[in-house]
């Protein structure tokens, strides 16, 4: 069983099998996909990432937190035991929740768990397999910790376009602050910038912290997050290539890579064969579009190492855009491969669906009451008393109004709103992220996977459609725009609920670039949209209300 504390999980499974009878019945209709029972604890403790102490956030006393391993359409049911001082919640990058949005773990969908309480997850990797992670979501906890990998398999009747690697690494980068969580978000909420990272961590260590071991000629997956705060990161092998084989869900063509960009919230899959000398080699990661960099090690160790490989470690690309654009051009849908079902990916041709919507988006900086802030298309996101999907559920008013924010920019002055975008049920939408700023930006849409048609440098057209990929464009959850530059990308809206899109820069998503998402159709079946769970937690407006009867 994964997660750790496989006795105490095994006992938790036992006794929640019968009290969540009642919870489960949108879940029933899955019929005999299997239940992985998941029972964390989250706490305070002493962490030394940079060699300095501080006060990090362990799950199941471990930093980073424990791995999810599951298959296409298992049922996760994963008991979360808040011990901090303050509210928590956990939020799943990349996990759909098909028809589910109560369970998001964000503020906007989710009442927080309180000090000393517990909340239990129960979802489904329903048609999904693939490389993601999960993280907390409040209060800048991020910066602390709470984070861990969450790997889907195929199903074993469901060919794979590789063959079985001889292990599956997670890797998890990010940048890293040597202050505590509280004193960032202090800074923060007085209006100061974080500042530059202080240092770079590969599964929670730095510079030679952590050993992955390979035996010669074999061929590993390495499973690549960017978990951090701030930075795109690129990282590289020395003396290897990478064969990139999965982004975010995705099998992609097989494109070799000496180093890969990886951006804030991304996902990738590459297979690495094990085939030079014997020796230690170094897995590098170092920062993207910044004037100052800065980098970590890992250690890729061979079962019969002679010692440190010689030769200098590999350098990477630095402040290069156009690289970048023409990798990120590079990485396309495998057609011919399937997906978390039998028939092959390219069978929806995505490119002939007619669109019924075009949304631009654009993000800006401002100073808002002296104080900065981040926004969308003018509106400055700020987070009411109850969660919004909650007040929906309940017909709450003066919590949100829908149309709050605009599906084009005006470029007018930033202002503070919760803004809420209304669409329809089974639109299909043209969403293009325009950025004039001269930063690199990274944007996650919850509950949606989506094509990436097309990005470019300059101002967005109608005519830049000419130059768009309405073929191979690779499907997935968190996209990348350079500076001054645009991403368009192709999305249907087959997902009822309130869903989160948001900067994955997070000092910019607490300070408001992000805003909901309502998805909505007229209709009350359980086919669409599941009811709110029966072991909600409910808070602000909305607390003492019932849940939804057995």
């Amino acid at each position: 069983m994964a997660g750790g504390n496989a006795g105490a999980a095994a006992a938790a499974a036992a006794r929640l099998v019968f009290s969540f009878m009642g919870l489960l019945v949108p879940l029933l209709v899955a019929g005999d996909d299997p239940y992985r029972f998941f029972t964390w604890t989250v706490t305070y403790g002493d962490i030394y990432p940079l060699g300095v102490k501080q006060q990090g956030i362990l799950i199941n006393n471990q930093f980073p937190g424990p791995q999810i391993e599951a298959v296409t359409n298992d049922n996760l049911i994963i008991n979360v035991f808040n011990k901090l001082n303050e509210p928590f919640l956990l939020s799943w990058s990349g996990l759909q929740q098909r028809r589910n949005s109560f369970e998001d773990g964000v503020a906007g969908t989710t009442c927080p768990i309180p000090p000393g309480g517990n909340f239990t997850y129960i979802m489904q990797a329903k048609d999904q397999i693939g490389t993601y992670y999960y993280f907390p979501s409040l209060a800048f906890h991020k910066a602390a910790g709470g984070f861990g990998g969450i790997r889907v398999l195929s199903r074993p009747q469901i060919p794979v376009p590789f063959p079985p690697p001889a292990a599956d690494y997670t890797v998890l980068i990010g940048d890293w602050y040597k202050a505590n969580h509280t004193d960032l978000r202090y800074m923060l909420d007085s209006g100061k910038a974080l500042g530059f990272p202080d240092g770079l961590l590969i599964n929670g260590r730095s510079w030679n912290g952590y050993t992955f071991t390979v035996e010669p000629g074999r061929t590993y997956r390495f499973r690549i997050s960017n978990v951090g705060l701030a930075t795109s990161l690129n990282i590289r092998f020395q003396g290897h290539t990478m064969k990139l084989v999965e982004v975010e869900g995705s099998h992609t063509m097989q494109t070799t890579y000496s180093s890969l960009d990886v951006h804030l919230g991304q996902s990738y899959s590459v297979l690495l064969t094990a085939d030079q000398p014997g020796f230690d080699y170094a897995v590098v990661v170092s920062t993207r579009f910044t004037t100052k960099i800065i980098s970590t090690t890992a250690v890729l160790h061979y079962t019969n190492s002679a010692g440190k490989a010689p030769g200098p470690l590999p350098g990477g690309p630095t402040i290069q855009i156009d690289w970048s654009l023409n990798q990120a051009r590079s990485i396309r849908w495998n057609l011919t491969a399937s997906g978390p079902r039998p028939n092959p990916q390219g069978s929806y041709h995505y490119g002939l669906v007619p669109v019924t919507r075009t949304i631009r988006l654009a993000n800006s900086a401002a100073i808002i009451n002296g104080k900065q802030r981040y926004a969308v298309n003018s509106v400055s996101y700020v987070s009411p008393d109850t969660p919004l999907k909650v007040a929906d559920y309940y017909k709450i008013g003066g919590v949100f109004s829908v149309g709050t924010i605009a599906d084009s920019p005006s470029y007018g002055s930033a202002y503070l709103q919760t803004s809420v975008m209304g669409a329809n049920y089974r639109d299909y939408v043209e969403v293009v992220f325009e950025n004039n700023e001269d930063e690199v930006q990274s944007w996650h849409i919850d509950g949606y996977a989506f094509w990436v048609v097309g990005m470019d440098g300059g101002k967005w057209s109608p005519a830049s459609r000419q130059g768009y990929n309405l073929r191979d464009g690779v499907s997935r959850y968190t996209v990348q725009v350079y500076p001054r530059s645009w991403t368009a990308i192709y999305m249907p809206l087959d997902n009822v609920g309130m869903w989160n899109v948001r900067s994955e820069n997070w000092a910019r998503q607490y300070l408001g670039q992000q805003f909901y998402l309502r998805v909505w159709t007229p209709s009350t079946s359980f086919r669409d949209e599941y009811p709110i769970p029966k072991n909600a937690l409910l808070c602000g407006r909305a607390a003492g209300r019932r849940t939804r009867p057995l």
